[in-house]
């Protein structure tokens, strides 16, 4: 019965998820703009209260994220290509435990190893994605391209790993530029940690994305392997 609502209500799942997200990113985006604005700058909070830079972060990744969340229907109208709904149902999932669940519930200081959890998440989706876009561009009648297995994983791994890496700028970027915390180098409380204890939060990240998209690389080879065979 479960397998049935989820592999035979696929675009309806698919909706509900849509505009659950999209509700959701915009009332956080209404209540962090209030928070923003009402919060002192230099209030002196308590240990698990929020800094007004706490609510900037959250304003950005929740008006980041409704941008971000219509690049799937973009790129289909775009480039003339169809995603897999799973592939969708696993995007809007990201966003809402990312964005909503992690930022705006606390979830990366609550759930412990949240943040850990979601990149590998990340890693493989954008891997599979890697692996669909090779395929759409080996299938497609206008190219005469013919890539090979190995060929194929190595990108899905590379695409990937560089789309975290880009990632790690953008927080670096915008800690900087905003006073954010998003690569965790200070506490929930606002202790700034120092030396390498400052690295640990990026560089595990890092690593994370790196095994998540060698993990659906190698599954993604294999499988094309048993379709060739």
């Amino acid at each position: 019965m479960l397998y049935y609502l989820i592999m035979k209500k696929k675009p309806n799942l698919k909706k509900i998820l849509f505009w659950t997200l999209l509700v959701t990113l915009v009332g956080s985006i209404g209540f962090a703009s209030f928070k923003t604005v009402t919060t002192p700058a230099t209030a002196v909070v308590q240990e698990g209260e929020r800094l007004r830079s706490d609510y900037v972060l959250m304003l950005v990744q929740c008006a980041l994220g409704l941008l971000v969340m219509f690049l799937p229907s973009i790129l289909e109208h775009r480039l003339d290509i169809s995603f897999p709904n799973y592939m969708s149902i696993m995007f809007f999932v990201f966003l809402y435990c990312a964005i909503y669940l992690g930022e705006v519930r606390s979830f990366y200081y609550v759930i412990p190893h949240w943040d850990t959890l979601l990149h590998a998440m990340s890693a493989m989706m954008l891997g599979a994605f890697g692996f669909s876009l090779v395929s759409f561009l080996n299938d497609a009648p206008a190219t005469q391209v013919n890539l090979s297995t190995r060929f194929v994983a190595l990108f899905a791994f590379c695409f990937a790993l560089t789309v975290g890496a880009l990632w790690e700028i953008y927080e670096f970027s915008f800690d900087g530029l905003l006073g954010m915390n998003m690569q965790k180098f200070r506490t929930e409380a606002g202790v700034a940690l120092v030396g390498r204890a400052a690295l640990a939060d990026t560089m595990k990240d890092i690593i994370t994305d790196a095994i998540g998209a060698l993990l659906i690389s190698l599954i993604g080879a294999l499988t094309l392997e048993k379709k060739k065979e």
